[in-house]
């Protein structure tokens, strides 16, 4: 048995839905527990859309108690919830309704996740949602303070997803102040951009929850494990010095189909999770 988890953002093991790269597969969401059982993974990482949130069952308590079903058969667990939601309707929208739904939308995922064992909620501030200057990121603040307090008594972490460079994401987490705001830290994400993962971790390695693993060009779209601008080997040194004990999502690259794409990309970065999560605990 390792001693780290491996898990999937969901969908990837599934043909697209209405074409779409990364979205909740409504009406067909279960059969992925048993395709992750049978490649040996350990989670599923679950999508909140903003699209359909009414037929996402980590909003209504026969969802849930499906999800919490499969996850009894299978094995495969479900940790953490992506909510690209808030890509749509970010929190820290300039309009007060818009800012106000989401804030009662993100309560409620913070419930209904607390039932489940559910640890991280990932909260994506990047492209349309990018928080691009201090207006904007003492919205922010401001908007999920108040929704920062529940996730802390339900035992559930805040995961941010910035395009922040390391002291400004290191500052916004000071301004937060609270256990319960981690850091969702995505290695293609940040390839893309041009961070230094040395320089990241170093930064607030102590704080990362949620890693999502994926490749990415420098200023470009996502590609195959291995192809892009993404130095595996510094990342996983540099996180060994974090102490990170959360999973580790696979939101590598997909094609229209997903599961044969997915096995090779997972066992091009076994070696690399075998070489630096474990040479220490067998050492």
């Amino acid at each position: 048995m390792r001693s780290f988890q491996i898990g999937v953002m969901q969908g990837r093991l599934l043909p697209k839905y209405m074409g779409r790269y990364q979205a909740h597969p409504v009406g067909y969401w279960q059969r992925e527990f048993h395709i992750a059982k049978e490649l040996g993974l350990d989670l599923i990482e679950f999508i909140l859309d903003f699209n359909d949130i009414d037929k996402n069952p980590m909003m209504n308590e026969s969802g849930l108690d499906e999800i919490r079903s499969l996850s009894v058969e299978t094995g495969i667990g479900v940790k953490s919830v992506c909510a690209d939601y808030f890509m749509e309707a970010p929190l820290h929208s300039s309009s007060e309704s818009i800012a106000s739904q989401s804030q009662k939308i993100l309560d409620q995922l913070i419930e209904n996740a607390a039932v489940l064992g559910v640890r991280d909620i990932v909260i994506p501030c990047v492209d349309a949602a990018s928080l691009l200057d201090e207006k904007t990121i003492k919205r922010f603040v401001g908007n999920i303070r108040p929704v920062l307090k529940s996730a802390e008594q339900h035992g559930v972490n805040l995961s941010l997803e910035t395009d922040l460079s390391p002291k400004p994401f290191a500052d916004l987490l000071k301004a937060l102040d609270s256990t319960s705001a981690t850091v969702n830290y995505d290695t293609g994400n940040s390839a893309s951009l041009g961070y230094d993962p040395e320089e990241e971790l170093g930064a607030y390695g102590g704080r990362i929850s949620d890693i999502h693993i994926k490749d990415r060009v420098r200023g470009r779209g996502s590609v195959v494990l291995g192809e892009g601008s993404v130095d595996f080997h510094k990342f996983f040194s540099a996180l060994k010095k974090a102490d990170y004990s959360g999973p580790f999502i696979m939101q590598a690259y997909r094609d229209e189909e997903g599961v044969e794409i997915f096995k090779r990309q997972l066992e091009w970065i076994k070696p690399l999770f075998n070489k630096y999560l474990q040479e220490e605990q067998n050492g």
